[in-house]
């Protein structure tokens, strides 16, 4: 192979030489937003919140009002929301970044708030169907020691409303259940 040879797509531990072109010409594209920012842009602004949340399988849920500010940042790359609202009575704060890597092909959240000193990282995909971006990812449960799988579901459902639910594990079983579920409205 030489210098000029360019970037295959197919993944191989060994590395390709890539030419100078070829790689200024993949990093514009891979850092410019494009419809997948443009989509999350429009959640921008203020939001209500209401927060169902179930600490075991078919326990009564416990409900909170919240409220979230998202606002795209870095040129319009990334999306950072701040989310206020109460939990179990106590004041609860918390703070995520979402966006699309274009590189990757995939989207991406992040989340850490006043209840923990962990940051949780998940990828996702969309779907067109449910018009919604469905999360994978994996945390240490605290309770046990053990890296659990979590996933969310995040759902577009008009440009005024969205929802997420969160599922985890039964801290009894392992076995996956829903655990939260957070109704956004639009504040006019």
């Amino acid at each position: 192979m030489d210098s000029t040879t360019t970037v295959s797509k197919e993944k191989s531990d060994e590395w390709v030489p890539v030419d100078s072109a070829t790689a200024m010409k993949s990093m514009m594209e891979a850092g410019t937003p494009g419809q997948q920012h443009t989509m999350l842009a429009k959640s921008d602004g203020k939001w209500t919140a209401e927060t169902t949340m179930w600490m075991a399988p078919g326990a009564p849920p416990m409900v909170a009002k919240s409220s979230a500010v998202n606002k795209m940042v870095l040129g319009g790359r990334y999306q950072q929301t701040s989310f206020k609202g109460d939990f179990m009575g106590m004041p609860f704060e918390g703070s995520s970044t979402t966006g699309y890597d274009n590189a990757k092909k995939m989207y991406f959240t992040t989340w850490m708030d006043n209840m923990s000193t962990g940051l949780m990282n998940m990828e996702g995909t969309w779907d067109e169907a449910s018009k919604s971006i469905n999360f994978k990812g994996k945390m240490l449960c605290p309770a046990n020691g053990k890296e659990c799988e979590m996933r969310e579901v995040y759902k577009f459902v008009d440009d005024n409303t969205q929802v997420m639910e969160m599922y985890g594990p039964d801290m009894k079983t392992g076995k996956e259940y829903k655990s939260m579920e957070i109704k956004f409205v639009k504040s006019k």
